[in-house]
C-alpha cells in the first residue's frame, strides 16, 4: 500500500505506532493461552485485518500462539446495509461512537474497507449472521461447534503464515 492509498484501508493511518501492533497482539494472545493452559475458558471478541501500511501478519502469528488449543475461530458477519440500520437507530449512550450513513444514506468507507479487510483471508471454523439469528441463537451455534469436530481454522492460518 502506498501513501496514496492509505486512506482506503482499514489500517494505514498511523504508520507511526503500527510496529507496536504485532508486540500488542503477541502478548494478548500468550495471555489468552496461559489462561487457557490453566484450564479456564476464553472468549475473545477482536477483530483482525492486515490492512496496514505493511502487513503484520498478526492472525496467523495468533494461530500459531493458540496452536494445540482447543480454539474456535468464528467469523461474524453481517450485511452492511443491516450494519448501517443498526448504527443509524444507535443505541443509548453510544451516539457518536460508530459513524453512521451519510445524508444520501451512503456506507461510509471505513465501514465498507472494515466489512471487506476483517474477512480475510475468510478461514473459520464457524460463520454467524447476525442479521439472522439473535445472540442467544448465535450463543448456542458456538456451544454446539464446541461439542463437534475439532476445530481446524487456526491451525490453517499458522501454516499459510
Amino acid at each position: 500500500m502506498t501513501a496514496d492509498n492509505a486512506a482506503d484501508d482499514a489500517g494505514g493511518e498511523r504508520p507511526d505506532i503500527e510496529e507496536l501492533i504485532p508486540a500488542l497482539y503477541a502478548a494478548f494472545y500468550d495471555s489468552v493461552a496461559a489462561h487457557s493452559r490453566h484450564g479456564l475458558n476464553v472468549v475473545v471478541d477482536v477483530g483482525h485485518h492486515d490492512a496496514y501500511a505493511k502487513p503484520l501478519h498478526v492472525l496467523p502469528d495468533a494461530a500459531r500462539r493458540l496452536g494445540g488449543l482447543p480454539a474456535l475461530l468464528v467469523g461474524v458477519r453481517c450485511p452492511l446495509p443491516v450494519i448501517m440500520q443498526r448504527r443509524n437507530t444507535g443505541q443509548p449512550g453510544r451516539e457518536g461512537r460508530y459513524r453512521t450513513s451519510g445524508p444520501g444514506g451512503e456506507i461510509p468507507g471505513p465501514v465498507r474497507r472494515w466489512q471487506r479487510d476483517a474477512h480475510q483471508p475468510g478461514i473459520y471454523d464457524l460463520e454467524i449472521d447476525t442479521s439472522v439469528v439473535t445472540p442467544a441463537i448465535a450463543a448456542a451455534m458456538i456451544r454446539q461447534r464446541l461439542d463437534g469436530p475439532a476445530p481446524t481454522a487456526l491451525q490453517e492460518l499458522a501454516e499459510r503464515g
